[in-house]
């Protein structure tokens, strides 16, 4: 586990606020930036996410609908949206995407915690701390 995995499953499951995390990302230079994108884009994928998934992540997120990540994310196949949210380029559309990415990790994550992890699992993600806590 790095210091990103731990950041970006604080702020899936609201242990960490968003305000921090976008603080984090703009901290990265933009082929940093595309790398945790990718990372996020992975870890959505292996906590099963699924198209549906798609309004309440863009809810979440706090996206308008018309907001190209957005858009995205309602258009197709999730692997291929999220790869191509991840490969967004302008700054203001990363921040998006990275808002975005985080919320469809969070909804995936809850449902599989719901259905796998409910007695308990050796998730390492499962059992962290509220941030700074």
């Amino acid at each position: 586990m790095t210091e990103r995995d731990i950041i970006l499953n604080e702020l899936a499951q609201g242990l960490r606020p968003m305000s921090q995390g976008i603080e984090w990302f703009d901290t990265h230079d933009p082929q940093e930036q595309s790398e945790v994108l990718l990372f996020l884009r992975h870890h959505c994928m292996q906590a099963r996410a699924v198209t549906e998934d798609g309004p309440e992540s863009i809810r979440r997120a706090g996206l308008r609908p018309t907001h190209t990540p957005a858009v995205l994310i309602t258009r197709g196949p999730m692997d291929r949206q999220l790869g191509k949210i991840a490969d967004l380029a302008p700054v203001d559309e990363r921040r998006k995407a990275f808002r975005l990415l985080v919320a469809v990790l969070a909804v995936a994550d809850e449902r599989r915690r719901e259905r796998f992890c409910s007695d308990g699992c050796g998730h390492w993600w499962h059992r962290l701390p509220v941030a700074g806590g």
